[in-house]
């Protein structure tokens, strides 16, 4: 009996398959189309992949979107996704990008792709990486590969960093941010640092940094969880007395007892 043939791939995955399986030399496609959105795109979109670790073959993949109003001039920013291990797609059609999709009880059928008119390309130029390796379509050819830590991944995106602005000169004077969301809060200020020292050292090409921005970042237990009860009570879930009698710095001290205990709360379970 002859096998049966293997059904083909979902649309989406297309543009993403014929890089993995192209040339070496081929790094980079531009996209104009997408399933699910009617037209053209009315924006730059350009995919790729950039190594980022020879020994393993570690490849990042990205998403870059070129700046709707001056991509010459405007910012250039770096976006890490949280998780860790999260798609970049998700800030892209979820968080800041120019695509989102239309919210409707799922039927079976193709999602639907609209413009975001308040995407935050209408002033920057963007690069959603898949960072860590494993996230989204970044991949290693050795298992060792996906070994990686907050640190070495870190180490990957400003390697991919530099390695991205060689391939693209023409955004090496546009002013440079590093940004992200949740455990980005703890990946973007080492890449930020990693650069820093870089144009200390005079790595080549030399990026023209000018800052980082972090949104719902985590940071650390010290900090994320010493904070949460003074958020609790200037949001008016604890009031003023709870606030002074419970001893409100105790959570400097025993932060995971305090956080295990305002979760139990908000959960309405017996302290």
């Amino acid at each position: 009996m002859a096998p049966l043939p293997l059904p083909p791939p979902p649309p989406l995955l297309l543009p993403f398959l014929l890089l993995l399986f192209a040339s070496p030399t081929l790094s980079s496609v531009t996209v104009t189309h997408l399933p699910g959105f009617s037209g053209a795109l009315p924006f730059h979109l350009e995919t790729g992949y950039v190594s980022v670790d020879g020994v393993n073959g570690v490849e990042l993949f990205y998403y870059f979107l070129q700046s709707e109003r001056d991509p010459k001039e405007d910012p250039l920013i770096l976006w890490l996704t949280g998780g860790p291990g999260c798609s970049a797609f998700s800030g892209l059609v979820f968080e800041i990008g120019p695509l989102k999709f239309v919210t409707k009880r799922y039927d079976g059928s193709l999602p639907t792709l609209v413009y975001n008119h308040y995407s935050w390309t209408k002033v920057a130029n963007i690069i959603f990486l898949d960072s860590p390796v494993g996230s989204g379509f970044s991949f290693s050819r050795q298992p060792k590969g996906y070994v990686v830590s907050e640190m070495s991944s870190s180490v990957q995106a400003y390697e991919f960093l530099r390695k991205w602005l060689v391939e693209h000169p023409q955004y090496l004077h546009n002013h440079l941010y590093i940004a992200g969301d949740s455990h980005g809060g703890k990946i973007v200020p080492v890449v930020t640092y990693k650069i820093a020292k870089g144009i200390e050292a005079g790595d080549s090409p030399l990026l023209n940094l000018k800052g980082y921005l972090v949104g719902n970042p985590l940071t650390g237990e010290l900090v994320d969880q010493t904070s949460q009860v003074p958020y609790a009570h200037g949001e008016g879930i604890i009031s003023d007395e709870l606030f002074e009698d419970a001893g409100h710095t105790a959570a400097e001290y025993m932060p995971k007892s305090c956080f295990m205990m305002l979760d139990r709360l908000i959960s309405h379970e017996p302290l």
